[in-house]
């Protein structure tokens, strides 16, 4: 997956999926893509994250890491999960749409690591995981924090996976890449 770019036109594609599925939550007689009109490379089974904006303001976050479904399935289904099932925000109103803007994180698989010095802040997005816990952060949160790798894995590990500050010492450890792109 290293190997997997996405050319622009491919990105404002699946950056367009994102937007009709979450207009498609408010207008019913929108017609969604048909499969053939999409690129095969668009059909790889990839997992993906959407979030979304309000100015600077985070409106919702939501992604999987693994799917079968091909990566512009993801993007629609994890868009509209953004927009409407992030508990940690009231869902998007139909006025905010148009005003949204739409960052998309396509996910390389999941990497175990033995060790918090194979962890390149910025590079690999995090994901912990201790019995039915887990969190994560994507590459760029620990651009926009400033973090240290100690604080980048303690905040995932207290505030996404709920298993303590240090909770990260005795749990499983992922990185993983992102293509990462939006539409502003």
């Amino acid at each position: 997956m290293c190997d997997f770019i996405l050319n622009e036109n491919e990105k404002q594609l699946l950056l367009q999926i994102a937007r009709n599925a979450i207009k498609g939550l408010f207008n019913e007689g929108m017609k969604s893509r048909s499969e053939t009109e999409i690129p095969d490379k668009l059909k790889a089974p990839l997992g993906a994250f959407v979030s979304l904006y309000n100015e600077t303001q985070l409106r919702g976050c939501i992604g999987t890491f693994i799917t079968s479904k091909a990566l512009f399935a993801t993007v629609e289904d994890v868009a509209i999960s953004s927009a409407i099932n992030d508990s940690r925000f009231e869902p998007v109103r139909a006025s905010e749409v148009d005003d949204l803007t739409i960052e998309i994180s396509v996910l390389t698989p999941l990497e175990r690591i033995k060790s918090i010095d194979e962890i390149e802040l910025g590079v690999h997005g995090i994901y912990v995981k201790k019995g039915i816990l887990s969190g994560t952060f994507l590459p760029q949160v620990a651009l926009k924090t400033n973090w240290t790798i100690e604080e980048f894995l303690g905040h995932c590990s207290r505030d996404k996976a709920g298993i303590g500050w240090y909770g990260w010492k005795d749990a499983e450890l992922f990185r993983y890449r992102a293509i990462v792109f939006n539409d502003k």
